[in-house]
């Protein structure tokens, strides 16, 4: 199980510091994520991407319960309008509804996908006026000594808590 710490950074070079610190303190770079407003400087830094600035992960999972849910409603009424015997009727309902779920698991990635993360929302001005977001994914026994290293290394940037549960994929 890993936390999300974010931490703020003044500007790239700053950045690009912390990114190595991490780097030496044994953090995969696919735990490291840098957000920073459009046409910043990236350089040596590992840019989060789609999953970590938008709120994909959680319109798909509201898109396939919702999509599930009316698809197999769908199957329902076409069982009993359409199908004699309940061998058959059970297999429309199934299909109807895994129909349904990859239909509302599509449809609501794609909103999602242009929609900004929630999450996020409070950084947005910081991340405007030209700071750097980082977004690093650690274990819950290491939470403490990474916060000790960000804090002794880099007083320039500040702490901006913690994200006790975060997606397994991104």
């Amino acid at each position: 199980m890993r936390k999300r710490i974010y931490w703020l950074l003044p500007n790239h070079r700053s950045a690009r510091q912390v990114m190595d610190d991490l780097l030496l303190a044994r953090i995969e770079e696919g735990h490291i994520h840098f957000a920073a407003r459009e046409g910043a400087e990236m350089e040596g830094l590992h840019p989060a991407n789609i999953l970590q600035t938008s709120d994909l992960v959680e319109a798909a999972q509201v898109g396939l319960g919702i999509g599930a849910a009316l698809g197999g409603a769908a199957g329902v009424l076409a069982a009993y309008l359409l199908v004699d015997g309940s061998s058959r009727a059970a297999g429309v309902v199934m299909l109807m509804a895994g129909v349904g779920a990859a239909l509302g698991t599509w449809s609501a990635s794609m909103i999602g996908s242009s929609t900004p993360s929630r999450r996020l929302k409070r950084f947005e001005q910081a991340i405007e006026s030209g700071e750097y977001l980082l977004m690093v994914d650690v274990p819950r026994t290491r939470v403490e000594a990474v916060e000790a290293l960000l804090q002794a290394r880099h007083p320039e940037g500040h702490s901006e808590g913690l994200e006790p549960h975060i997606p397994a994929f991104p």
